[in-house]
């Protein structure tokens, strides 16, 4: 049986949520990162495959970006675990959202998690996420499955349908003087919002508000704006500073 994960990891919060449970399988794991499209040009995936699927929560939604690399994927009923990855607020309708858009390419949904990442934007929420209890929970999850795997019963997901209105931050970084113009924002970007031409340039229209570009500049010239930056993490306070926990959800006996 071949191991997949399959990720959409802008900061690398989803991805070391991923990595996590990948571990608890002992064996090769093949990547397929959702962020650069020449990844997941029609991919077939073995019947006989897991699948490890996960996606950051992006305002109580999976980014669109990583619905549409999806189904790019043909999941040809490849059992696969769901995960949707959110910095400490909630995952409201993203799980659920994530959980049909794998069915609806394929995939045979066996168990669905919630967990927490530090946040992209407002690091001080989920800060150092995934620690130490969040690790062995995950690996107690993954245990949990593992037992489930042949359960053919219902995966009951909570969430609306209509899902709730996709809304993200307006949070554009800007740039500094420290900038060298090497690419690596441009080239990365998820969404190609930066010129390759001229990296000072994000177009407001295109960015997600992701914060890859943030994490990867190796000269730290990209950053949010200070004073907008302490207001909508002073906003979110009362919804974000309680410690959340991860969740796990198996198909019925």
């Amino acid at each position: 049986m071949k191991i997949y994960e399959i990720f959409f990891s802008p900061t690398g919060g989803t991805k070391q949520v991923a990595d996590i449970l990948a571990k608890a399988w002992q064996q090769e794991v093949i990547e397929i990162d959702l962020s650069a499209s020449e990844n997941v040009l029609d991919k077939m995936i073995e019947k006989d495959s897991f699948c490890i699927i996960a996606a950051p929560v992006f305002g109580g939604r999976i980014p669109e970006i990583a619905v549409s690399m999806l189904h790019r994927l043909k999941g040809n009923q490849a059992k696969a675990v769901v995960i949707a990855v959110y910095g400490n607020r909630a995952y409201e309708d993203a799980l659920l959202e994530l959980k049909n858009t794998a069915e609806a390419v394929g995939f045979h949904t066996i168990a669905g998690i919630s967990a927490i990442a530090e946040h992209s934007i407002m690091h001080c929420y989920g800060k150092n996420r995934p620690d130490q209890n969040d690790c062995a929970q995950l690996l107690t999850f993954a245990e949990q499955i593992k037992q489930n795997f042949h359960n053919e019963g219902k995966l009951s997901i909570p969430g609306n349908y209509p899902y709730k209105e996709y809304k993200i931050l307006p949070m554009i970084p800007i740039v500094s003087n420290a900038c060298t113009q090497c690419g690596l924002c441009a080239a990365k970007c998820p969404v190609h919002a930066i010129s390759k031409d001229y990296p000072q340039a994000t177009s407001s229209d295109q960015c997600i508000s992701c914060m890859r570009c943030i994490a990867i500049c190796p000269s730290h010239a990209r950053f949010l704006e200070p004073k907008s930056l302490i207001k909508i993490t002073q906003k979110l306070a009362s919804v974000c500073s309680e410690r959340k926990a991860n969740t796990l959800y198996l198909r019925e006996r």
